[in-house]
């Protein structure tokens, strides 16, 4: 096991920076997540991570040493691939063995080892067959079972379930964290899927540009997001973002004949910004319909433009009058129909503000 800290590293391809600064320290033992769109620069970290990848700045340090010029196998690192890599001609045993055989370990230990880890993932049954007898999550766990008996200090998994469908997705999460619980083994785990990002890491760092968007817990990055894109990305379905300006009520909304009325200490706050510009951002799931305006609150005119039915939950996207689109998460069936005139209303105890033109949030504003 090892606490990993990334000091300042820089990947450069070039002329093309993939990761700039990248600073973080994890605790030995804990499920970090990079999460971010594609291109953003989370594999690359990864891959200098694993020594894939030579770093071009800075210091990689396991256990407060430093393995920036280390090959790949002198740094006692794991890796469980997006195709899962297996050998088609080997069997699952033969799998999960290759790297113990690989480093001449002693056939008794092989065998318990690999006995042990397909006991834990559950086949044991499929020690004989080969990869295409397997289905995709019987592969994984074969990928899992590769890494895991090697008995690592850290394990890398870059996109590792990207490749199931959604049932077995599920399945799959629950299983890595399980696992990884129970070896406690400090591990790194790249996805593009935001959900997959919050259900499963201790902690999160969003990237985007290459850039460290910010590093928390789900909870934080959902309840506190650093900045406009860290608030639309995280969550599902994404926050709604509009555009406003501070006024001598409160903000109004870009576009539309509403004032959003704030306390008297909070105008007092934003009128002293140098700027009047804002964006707000209100969740979809903070929003609720009616047929007319609530008088305490918010309120913008809108008009149904799609209904999908989730189950318990029904999402709505409506078109204001500014032609912005909003969505709009509720309990149960959709009350109205397509094409209905409707208002959208929301109270200051839900927004988020950020600056206009940095984008960074606006904290310790009490809206109410």
């Amino acid at each position: 096991m090892a606490a990993v800290e990334l000091k300042h590293v820089w990947k450069r391809y070039g002329p093309v920076t993939a990761v700039q600064d990248f600073c973080l320290a994890t605790a030995d033992g804990e499920f970090i997540v990079l999460v971010g769109p594609s291109g953003c620069g989370k594999t690359s970290t990864m891959r200098m991570i694993a020594g894939l990848e030579i770093v071009s700045e800075g210091e990689i340090c396991f256990d407060g040493e430093d393995v920036s010029n280390r090959l790949p196998r002198d740094r006692d690192v794991a890796m469980v691939f997006q195709n899962y890599a297996l050998f088609p001609h080997l069997d699952v045993f033969a799998n999960i063995a290759f790297g113990m055989r690989l480093r001449k370990m002693p056939k008794s230990e092989i065998e318990g080892r690999v006995t042990r880890v397909a006991h834990t993932l559950g086949i044991e049954p499929l020690l004989g067959r080969k990869p295409k007898e397997l289905s995709g999550g019987q592969r994984q766990r074969v990928a899992l079972g590769r890494a895991i008996v090697r008995e690592p200090k850290v394990f890398l998994m870059d996109e590792p379930l990207s490749n199931l469908d959604a049932g077995l997705r599920m399945e799959m999460r629950a299983e890595i964290i399980r696992l990884q619980r129970k070896l406690g083994v400090t591990t790194f785990f790249v996805t593009h899927d935001q959900v997959e990002a919050l259900s499963m890491g201790d902690r999160v760092v969003v990237m985007q540009h290459g850039v460290v968007q910010q590093v928390g817990t789900p909870n934080e990055l959902y309840e506190q997001p650093s900045n406009c894109f860290v608030a639309g990305f995280i969550g599902s379905p994404s926050m709604n973002l509009l555009t406003g300006h501070t006024s001598a009520e409160g903000i109004a909304i870009e576009g539309e004949n509403t004032v959003l009325k704030l306390s008297a200490s909070a105008r007092h706050i934003l009128a002293q910004r140098a700027s009047p510009e804002l964006r707000l951002g209100i969740r979809p799931e903070h929003i609720a319909l009616s047929e007319n305006p609530i008088p305490n609150g918010c309120s913008l005119a809108a008009t149904v433009e799609m209904i999908e039915a989730l189950g318990y939950t029904t999402l709505i996207h409506a078109r204001l009058r500014s032609d912005d689109r909003i969505n709009v998460l509720m309990n149960g069936r959709a009350r109205v129909s397509i094409g209905d005139p409707v208002y959208a209303n929301f109270s200051s105890d839900h927004i988020y503000l950020f600056d206009a033109r940095s984008e960074a949030a606006l904290h310790g504003i009490s809206l109410s």
